[in-house]
């Protein structure tokens, strides 16, 4: 029964999504229709959100009828590497460390699909260094084993580029290293995502019109146009090639005739299921605020859930 509704599923992708899709796309794409939950983890750039949303949205348009069930336990600071550099946050606290709740992610969250990004934090923004490499190497490496160990697929997202606004500054070109060396782990079968070098292409293409432009105005966190290029490879990536080339998720919603009200929708569902799930499993960050016990959040997720199809029908599709 599983299987027909599968093969069902794959049947009802929009003929324009289908079209002159690779192989890859096309095998990437089965990882939606298996995928019950699918879980983000990363650090400060994901729990924001945005790019996150963005996919969400996307989602919808894919398959408008159905409710995948998409979290965000994306966590400010966080690294992989388990490394944190002296006096973060004024010595407050050191930067956390994935290991130190992934277990409960994954054995309370049960994903059958992870998308990862972390790099960022993890060369604690000093030049590179060959330890602070391996240390970020053998948190992947990790990170990958305990997620095919509970169950789920994972995908690696490389970092987001650090922009020194034009300015020297050590930590320039060491995420280069770190993404081409994830990247290179597809030739053992990874399944990676290259954001970072997609970013920098459109950085550069941005500033030759306008030498200041930037998406991160601290250098670190992208803006709203910014998530917007974090969303276009992974978009590529599933083979939704007039989607990734659209200029925001507006036109996304437009091209695929959904109504503009599920954006803001599905930006609060977002938010409201990061906070409940982030206090629910559990971690060692201060300052981050905690969510509404998951029964209440679940309840208030279904009134979002009822509002986003009553519109998504509404528009006829």
């Amino acid at each position: 029964m599983k299987l027909a509704l599968q093969i069902i599923l794959l049947c009802l992708l929009p003929t324009n999504l289908m079209a002159g899709a690779s192989q890859d796309s096309r095998a990437h794409r089965k990882l939606l229709v298996h995928a019950d939950r699918i879980v983000f983890l990363g650090d400060s750039i994901t729990y924001s959100g945005g790019y996150v949303a963005n996919f969400e949205t996307w989602l919808k348009s894919l398959y408008s009828r159905r409710n995948i069930d998409v979290i965000n336990l994306g966590l400010p600071s966080e690294t992989v590497s388990g490394l944190s550099e002296d006096g973060h946050a004024g010595g407050r606290f050191p930067r956390p460390d994935l290991f130190t709740r992934l277990d409960s992610v994954l054995s309370k969250s049960k994903p059958s699909l992870i998308f990862a990004s972390y790099g960022m934090n993890c060369g604690i923004y000093q030049a590179f260094d060959q330890e602070r490499f391996s240390a970020y190497k053998q948190g992947i490496e990790r990170l990958k084993n305990k997620a095919e160990a509970a169950g789920a697929k994972i995908v690696f997202i490389t970092p987001t580029p650090y922009d020194s606004h034009g300015k020297a500054h050590p930590y320039v070109g060491v995420l280069d290293k770190y993404s081409e060396w994830l990247v290179s782990r597809r030739g053992d079968g990874w399944m990676v995502i290259d954001l970072h070098s997609h970013m920098l292409a459109a950085l550069e293409e941005a500033k030759k019109a306008n030498p200041s432009f930037t998406y991160q105005k601290d250098k670190v966190h992208p803006n709203t146009q910014g998530h917007w290029v974090m969303t276009q490879p992974i978009l590529q990536w599933f083979g939704d090639t007039p989607s990734s080339r659209a200029s925001s998720v507006t036109e996304v919603i437009n091209l695929h005739k959904l109504p503009a009200g599920i954006k803001p929708l599905i930006q609060k569902r977002m938010e409201l299921k990061r906070s409940a799930w982030l206090t629910h499993t559990g971690h060692t960050r201060p300052g981050v605020k905690a969510g509404l016990p998951l029964d209440k959040a679940k309840i208030e997720e279904k009134k979002l859930n009822r509002e986003i199809n009553r519109l998504v029908k509404l528009s006829g599709q």
